[in-house]
């Protein structure tokens, strides 16, 4: 059986899936280009690319060039459910949180 490396690149990108990058969350609806490339949005206000490629569904900045790579439909994505998507990210940022060290002596 012969394997391609095209073949190979193809069949990684499949189990690798696309999704929005739960880091940037704080990011996700604040509308002030402070987004960046795989963080999530609700429109292209959110992205510094100024791309929200609609990602089934979902919201994903990407570079323009990129836009519809990967299972993505292109630029111009307005979330529908988008105080729902603002709210589930605010919750993220929360769950995320960072704890101090403090150093016990």
């Amino acid at each position: 059986m012969r394997f391609t490396i095209a073949a190979f690149i193809t069949l990684a990108a499949t189990a690798a899936a696309l999704a929005p990058n739960d880091a940037g969350a704080k990011n996700v609806g604040a509308g002030d280009s402070s987004q960046f490339i795989t963080g999530g949005c609700v429109s292209d206000a959110d992205c510094s690319s100024g791309c929200c490629a609609d990602l089934s569904g979902v919201g994903i900045c990407s570079a323009e060039a990129a836009a519809n790579q990967a299972g993505k439909a292109g630029c111009g994505f307005q979330d529908p459910n988008s105080q729902a998507t603002i709210s589930a990210a605010k919750a993220q940022v929360q769950k995320q949180g960072f704890k101090r060290y403090v150093k016990s002596e």
